[in-house]
């Protein structure tokens, strides 16, 4: 029993060791037809290796194929009791032995039917492809395709040929209604050649994504030609969808940004609805003039914007890409170089801003200009003259200069007009002073209280000067005014009849007609002669 028992344990140690020594490596050797794999061989047979024993069944395969006659139908199997062979007709294809099914889960007749199986499928639409008949079938079916390009081709030709002759006609009926209204109609000329090369690009384009998509339809017509169907639908696969997925990765970012966003968006409308109160007076805060809000509020929301940005660029796509960073670096250089008196416009304009000189609408004088201001933004202050002259000055100039404001006591003390003459000496100062006060006093613009008053400036070679200085509270109307007031002083002086000697006047008393209007002299008036006494 025991000798038994050793001679059955000898005999499996070496059926172990005979399979041992016939195992191929796993991956074994595959037979191709037509890039295409049918089967793989793992045990070698006879004095063939693995490696040699699929080329040989490979070129008996191939063989086949090459035959005009071919019917897979003609294939066979024959099981013997130590092997199963595969023949077309009486020509042997490959022979299995137990070694082969060993590597598998099937027995030996077992898989003997499977590789048959695979034969007539694979061999059979390999001949079916390669047969006469379905190669004249993919010529007919290539030409289709051809004609229904063509078609498609003729069908975009005509639809913007007839989209072109619409617009044409939409555009000439535009221009008939704009010359019955006498609108200029030059410019719709040299839009419509515009118009049309859009319309003459957008076909071609069509016509080229046309003609792109029917080459992989005729590619993949013919066997042969398959591989290049893949890949040029590969060209715009790919890329739709590496962007799909790029898309979708991309969402949580997406997510993250709209939500700084409409925090930022919701924060920002806050502040302008306080700076609204603010300007209309519902509430005000000490020491925070009402002409601050909106600009306080437009520096409020650059500076959230620019906060935002820098929490929102980590999550752009290719922000991390040194390409990105290099040209968001050189677009900061060129526009802090190309914007510099820009800037200094803007800062200058934010210090105007809160240095209050001057508001809408206030009669001022800069530099060598007077006027009133009918706008002020971050970069320009524009001031219209007496004469209807739209001056645009820099801020920059603005604030480095001196800047006159006639308008911003002329309401609460009131704005002190003045004008200056010469009178002579022999005149009584008493005298002037009261024309001067009572010409101001009916100059209509000129306030009654605070009441004029005359200052004597200057004792002159000739003359004595008067200033008469006197309040208003019309500032854009000083032309006016003192147009007025000069015409008052005039009347007033010649019905006192004291001359004005402005500008210097000089003249011998004796022999000279009075400096005063003929109207105001009196009808008894003489011119005296010259009196000469001889020593």
């Amino acid at each position: 029993m025991r000798i038994r028992d050793l001679l059955l344990i000898l005999l499996l140690c070496a059926s172990f060791f005979a399979r041992a020594q016939n195992v191929a490596p796993a991956a074994g050797e595959p037979i191709v037809i037509n890039e295409d794999t049918l089967f793989k061989v793992y045990a070698g047979q006879g004095m063939f290796n693995p490696k040699e024993r699929a080329e040989v069944i490979t070129h008996r395969i191939n063989s086949l194929l090459n035959r005009m006659d071919f019917n897979p139908d003609s294939l066979t199997v024959k099981n013997d009791t130590s092997i199963s062979v595969i023949f077309y007709k009486s020509q042997m294809i490959l022979a299995l032995n137990d070694k082969d099914a060993a590597f598998t889960e099937l027995n030996r007749p077992q898989l003997a039917a499977s590789y048959l199986s695979t034969l007539k499928k694979k061999l059979g639409n390999v001949f079916e492809n390669n047969s006469i008949k379905q190669i004249i079938i993919n010529i007919l079916e290539a030409v289709a395709v051809i004609v229904l390009l063509i078609c498609f081709i003729w069908a975009v030709n005509r639809g913007f040929r007839w989209l072109k002759l619409k617009i044409i006609k939409a555009w000439e009926s535009r221009l008939d209604k704009l010359a019955a209204k006498g609108a200029p109609v030059g410019y719709a000329n040299r839009i419509f050649p515009l118009i049309n090369n859009l319309l003459r690009i957008a076909r071609f384009v069509i016509i080229i994504l046309l003609v792109y998509l029917a080459l992989p339809v005729l590619f993949f017509i013919f066997p042969a030609s398959k591989p290049m169907a893949t890949l040029l639908l590969g060209y715009v696969l790919t890329p739709l969808k590496s962007i799909a997925l790029a898309f979708l990765h991309y969402i949580p970012n997406m997510l993250t940004i709209a939500v700084i966003y409409i925090v930022t968006h919701y924060i920002i409308k806050l502040v302008k609805f306080i700076a609204k109160e603010i300007e209309q007076g519902a509430f005000s805060v000490n020491g925070f003039y009402p002409e601050w809000a909106m600009p306080t509020y437009n520096i409020i929301k650059v500076l959230l914007y620019a906060f935002m940005f820098v929490v929102v660029f980590p999550y752009l796509p290719g922000s991390d890409s040194k390409i990105f960073q290099g040209v968001t670096v050189f677009l900061g250089v060129l526009f802090s170089f190309g914007s510099s008196s820009a800037i200094s416009n803007m800062v200058s304009g934010i210090v105007l801003t809160y240095m209050r000189p001057f508001k809408l609408g206030d009669r001022v004088k800069i530099g060598e200009i007077t006027g009133d201001v009918i706008e002020k933004n971050l970069l320009v202050t524009r001031i219209r003259t007496i004469k209807n002259e739209d001056i645009t000055i820099p801020n920059a100039s603005v604030l480095g200069g001196h800047t006159v404001n006639y308008t911003s006591t002329a309401k609460t003390l009131g704005l002190i007009l003045n004008t200056t003459i010469t009178i002579g000496y022999d005149a009584p100062w008493e005298q002037i002073q009261n024309l001067m006060v009572s010409a101001a006093r009916s100059t209509e613009g000129i306030l009654p209280e605070p009441s004029p008053f005359v200052l004597q400036t200057a004792l002159n070679d000739f003359n004595v000067s008067y200033q008469v200085n006197a309040y208003t509270d019309q500032p854009n109307k000083m032309a006016v005014i003192y147009s007025r007031l000069h015409q008052n002083i005039q009347d007033k002086f010649n019905e006192a009849g004291v001359e004005i000697m402005s500008p210097h006047y000089s003249a011998l008393r004796d022999g000279n007609h009075i400096q005063i209007p003929n109207d105001y002299v009196d009808k008894d008036y003489k011119t005296p002669g010259f009196k000469v006494k001889p020593e």
